[in-house]
């Protein structure tokens, strides 16, 4: 009898003593656990591209957003307002924000532009509309939320998930062949424990959504901007002016005085009979120029001074020329 109510005495006792412990170790409301690849090392990525233009020269392509669309169930129902695609809306202005913010593209406006045309009629200004190197396709494909958690003897958790996929791929304007095709994902959740009933609780938590798609379109714009940063820079001689050659791109483009560049003549476009597209042959390099000055206030208006230092350009077309990265540097 005496041992009996020992035990339950010592059971009773370690059953307080857990009570209080919970109650001590209480845990903060809503603890925010971010995908592998946060958004603040995805930013420092975009961050990292942007620097490596002080030392070499990124010519920013002019690209603009096409088809940009929702292809999964997520904002999707019956009384769907007359928007059309509220979500892949939503999508394509984030996606434009970070390729402007991500230093590497002219993003030019494609998706609203019959609001533009409209305002144009209504002032007649007369649209002029700038080419574009390439089209950014893509959609959201895969989107899903869910509910995982882990219950013991005195304690619970509860952890809510958001993931997101995108797929882009670039087209070429002048040919329509698709160039290269990429992909991006987010992951974005929330966490709350409890101790014997105390703790934080968590209802539906819908921001989850919002990021875990930016950080899929953070991921994927990491991608674009490291595929288009391998391709070699190349830019053209738009005046001449006694003995001076001005070229295109300037302190935007990583541009500084002393830089030397290639100067070469535009290979001959062939047609493959194996592919049916067009290849160009290799160039000829006839000289070397040194950037003297820069000009201009806006990455749109920017050039650059430069000088021969090697070869002669004399006697040439300057729209038969092209001005590239030299390869030592």
């Amino acid at each position: 009898m005496g041992s009996t109510l020992r035990s339950t005495t010592a059971w009773m006792t370690a059953v307080s003593t857990l009570a209080l412990a919970g109650c001590a170790t209480q845990q903060a409301p809503i603890a925010v656990k971010e995908a592998p690849q946060s958004a603040q090392v995805q930013k420092q990525m975009q961050n990292d591209v942007a620097l490596a233009a002080t030392t070499k020269p990124v010519l920013k392509r002019k690209i603009a957003l096409g088809r940009v669309t929702n292809e999964t169930a997520y904002g999707r129902s019956l009384l769907r307002d007359n928007a059309g695609d509220p979500v892949g809306k939503q999508i394509a202005d984030m996606l434009s924000k970070a390729l402007t913010e991500s230093g590497a593209f002219v993003v030019l406006e494609r998706t609203d532009v019959s609001k533009l045309q409209d305002e144009n009629r209504l002032t007649g200004v007369k649209q002029d509309l700038v080419g574009v190197d390439a089209l950014v396709l893509g959609s959201l494909t895969e989107f899903g939320r869910k509910t995982v958690g882990e219950t013991g003897f005195v304690s619970s958790s509860k952890k809510q998930v958001a993931f997101a996929k995108i797929d882009l791929r670039v087209v070429d304007v002048a040919s329509g062949q698709s160039l290269f095709a990429t992909s991006g994902a987010g992951e974005s959740s929330t966490q709350t424990a409890s101790t014997f009933g105390f703790g934080s609780q968590a209802s539906y938590d819908g921001t989850l959504n919002d990021s875990s798609i930016r950080q899929a379109i953070s991921e994927v714009v990491n991608r674009l901007t490291g595929e288009f940063s391998r391709r070699p820079w190349q830019t053209s001689i738009v005046g001449v002016e006694q003995g001076r050659y001005f070229i295109s791109g300037g302190k935007a483009q990583g541009l500084k005085p002393g830089m030397v560049f290639s100067v070469q003549t535009v290979g001959q476009k062939v047609k493959s009979p194996q592919t049916g597209f067009e290849i160009t042959l290799p160039g000829k390099e006839v000289a070397q120029i040194r950037v003297d000055a820069l000009f201009g206030d806006t990455e749109m208006s920017e050039g650059a001074a430069t000088s021969v230092v090697s070869g002669s350009l004399q006697g040439l077309k300057i729209d038969g020329l092209a001005v590239r990265e030299k390869e030592a540097m």
